[in-house]
């Protein structure tokens, strides 16, 4: 039997994209989409698909709160891939909508912040609806009776659901990029590569000052280049954190492994999500990712800076 995937859906989100790329073999039939981030999930940990895809984060607004409070509870599951897509919108509609009709827009959160200025701009005034995903969007437009007039989406979901565009284009920044994983059951782990990403849960053993830089010296004293760093509440009680990591690097290398052992011993609890290949990244040979020494300079410009800061001059 074809391996299965569960992705956001419905059929044309940007989240299907990210599944094509990271899956290329699988078909349209071993292709299930699930309404939400919790539904993947759920798919993946029933053992109802073979693995899912779900986005981690974006460019421009930053994590994804859904899939980062999937990952921190509930039965652990293991990152085995990731890819970023480019993020492209459109406004979409029903044949007999032109843009003088449009008086109510619906579409995904973030989608909404990354197309508000162009909104602002072209279409002053129109209401504006989230819905779970851009493609639920365009699907909702295209139903008799609609309570929307158009949405914002990627092209391959507006013509999906045979609406037309009105608009091409129109997201407030043309680099806007969504970094997808694709999920799958605790199982062995992707070979290193040399180009590598570890993603970790880290839960401190108790509130107190330095807690975090405790956490962070475990990677910097190791040379480990962290890539993200989230702070999510626990859901325990309020002020409880936890962090949710990205390092450079596999667990199978010697100096990730000495830090991931570092932050068990200065945590409360750790809970690994993978070691996987790295999406568009740079290897670790590549001399960007060399650390460049502070100089007297550095820290006397950063002397000027906070002197700026309390004056009130806010750069």
């Amino acid at each position: 039997m074809p391996k299965r995937y569960a992705y956001l859906g419905p059929e044309g989100t940007f989240t299907e994209a990210a599944l094509r790329n990271l899956r290329p073999e699988a078909s349209e039939e071993s292709r299930v989409p699930c309404e939400g981030v919790a539904s993947v999930f759920d798919a993946v940990r029933s053992g109802k698909v073979d693995g899912g895809v779900v986005p981690l984060e974006n460019s421009v607004e930053g994590g994804v709160t859904a899939t980062i409070a999937e990952l921190i509870n509930g039965e652990p599951l293991v990152i085995t891939g990731e890819t970023a897509v480019p993020v492209e919108f459109s406004l979409f509609a029903r044949a007999e909508v032109s843009p003088e009709d449009v008086k109510r827009v619906a579409t995904h959160p973030h989608a909404l912040a990354q197309c508000r200025d162009w909104l602002a701009q072209n279409m002053p005034g129109v209401e504006t609806h989230t819905v779970s995903s851009t493609a639920a969007a365009a699907r909702a437009v295209s139903e008799p009776g609609a309570p929307y007039d158009a949405a914002i989406c990627a092209v391959i979901a507006g013509e999906r659901y045979g609406l037309h565009a009105l608009a091409d284009g129109i997201g407030d920044r043309s680099d806007a990029a969504t970094r997808f994983i694709q999920l799958s059951r605790l199982g062995a782990l992707p070979p290193p590569t040399g180009a590598d990403r570890t993603s970790i849960i880290a839960f401190i053993a108790d509130d107190h000052p330095g807690a975090l830089i405790e956490l962070l010296n475990q990677f910097a004293v190791r040379g480990v280049n962290l890539s993200r760093l989230e702070s999510r509440p626990t859901g325990d009680a309020l002020g409880n954190y936890c962090f949710s990591i990205d390092a450079e690097g596999h667990v199978a290398d010697a100096r990730v492994g000495e830090a991931l052992m570092g932050i068990r011993r200065v945590c409360r609890d750790v809970r690994f999500l993978g070691s996987y290949p790295r999406s568009g990244r740079p290897t670790e040979t590549d001399p960007t990712l060399r650390a460049r020494p502070t100089t007297e300079a550095d820290f006397a410009e950063a002397e000027r800076w906070l002197a700026r800061i309390r004056a009130g001059q806010v750069d």
